[in-house]
């Protein structure tokens, strides 16, 4: 991808932390225009945390750019932490950072679990919300996590799929999801961090339409990596159905369908299917749907920055 595309690398011109439970602190910061209008960006995961390359879709001059790390990841503390880490306790934090900086309603910007999270805070607080900007929509939907983590995606790319379950026993395949949660919270730190290598790096090597080599950092095993964090917190949301009744958003749509929704999604996002986009823009009244037939599920795939920031340029 071309840089040109995007904004010109700036930095975070006020940073600090907030403290949302006895155990969990949030890092926040904020960038652009301080007079500008308010955008939140919401990051994937969960578990993935932010990254000062998403302040370079947005306008500096025009924009006052908020981000945030959900709880247990990014330099949020503690690193990694499953205890008070919920759904609902997200929403709060996003409420919490509102109030804290003063701000009456804002804009939404998030991607995959990041479109899922702005969507269930918008539902809860829809008059705080002016309007959303979602990529790669997730609904987390039961057949959507069997997709992605059990079998679907497996027959797109059959050969990082193997990699992923090659980490648990034979025996133990009918229910990934739950086998990858019992080393993910085993106490045994070489198991768990094999499995949370596989599970980071099924997701990302299926993320892009033309496939990229990466490699996580090598070295001892270590739980204060970036794929200890992911993985666990995914894991610990999905085993759980993101700790709310299935088809939460879709069932509660109506609430927000006065808010103006533009959503983005590659026609080949083997991650979040396009069929969750679809799905989404039928029920929800108010809302566009853009898709990129030249792109997957990353959000830094040229033809998605393309659309997020027209999209963005139109608020």
């Amino acid at each position: 991808m071309k840089e040109q595309i995007l904004f010109p690398q700036i930095e975070a011109r006020e940073k600090g932390f907030l403290k949302v439970s006895a155990i969990h602190s949030i890092y926040w910061e904020r960038s652009g225009n301080p007079e500008g209008k308010k955008i939140l960006i919401v990051h994937g995961g969960p578990g993935g945390g932010s990254q000062p390359r998403y302040r370079r879709y947005f306008n500096p001059e025009k924009f006052d750019i908020i981000q945030f790390d959900q709880r247990g990841c990014g330099l949020s503390i503690p690193f990694s932490e499953l205890r008070e880490n919920t759904t609902n306790h997200l929403v709060e934090d996003i409420e919490r950072l509102r109030i804290k900086f003063k701000i009456d309603n804002w804009h939404l910007f998030g991607g995959s679990w990041g479109s899922t999270l702005s969507l269930i805070y918008a539902i809860k607080h829809p008059t705080k919300v002016l309007s959303l900007t979602l990529r790669g929509i997730f609904l987390c939907r039961k057949f959507e996590l069997l997709w992605f983590y059990q079998y679907g995606a497996s027959e797109i790319f059959p050969e990082e799929f193997e990699k992923y379950i090659s980490v648990i026993p034979y025996d133990e395949r009918n229910d990934l999801i739950s086998s990858f949660y019992k080393y993910l919270t085993s106490e045994n730190i070489e198991l768990r961090s094999k499995a949370a290598a596989a599970w980071t790096k099924w997701e990302i090597s299926t993320s892009h339409l033309i496939k990229k080599q990466f490699e996580l950092r090598k070295g001892k095993f270590e739980v204060n990596s970036f794929s200890d964090a992911f993985a666990r917190i995914e894991c610990h949301y999905f085993i759980n159905n993101i700790f709310l009744e299935d088809d939460f958003i879709l069932k509660n749509i109506k609430t927000i369908e006065l808010i103006p929704t533009k959503i983005i999604q590659g026609r080949y996002d083997v991650v979040c299917p396009v069929r969750s986009a679809w799905d989404l823009n039928k029920k929800l009244n108010n809302s566009e749907l853009i898709i990129v037939n030249d792109a997957g599920h990353s959000m830094s795939e040229k033809g998605i920055t393309i659309e997020l920031i027209k999209a963005v340029k139109e608020l």
